[in-house]
């Protein structure tokens, strides 16, 4: 996931170097939107990690039993 953001990153500073016309306003417009949806995935993916390992652990249980 850091190499993504990584990648969002640089994306940026190339939309900011490149921001001469309107054009370039909505690449970097685009580029920030981008940003924020990959931060948002990113943190729903982590704060719902526990609940699937939690799931994933209570099936692994229940099949060693049988």
């Amino acid at each position: 996931m850091r190499e993504l953001l990584d990648k969002l990153n640089l994306l940026i500073i190339k939309a900011f170097t490149a921001v001469k016309s309107e054009k370039g306003q909505a690449l970097v417009e685009y580029a920030l939107l981008i940003v924020l949806i990959a931060i948002v995935v990113y943190l729903m993916v982590k704060g719902s990690g526990r609940q699937v390992n939690c799931v994933w652990s209570t099936i692994n249980s229940a099949l060693g039993d049988v």
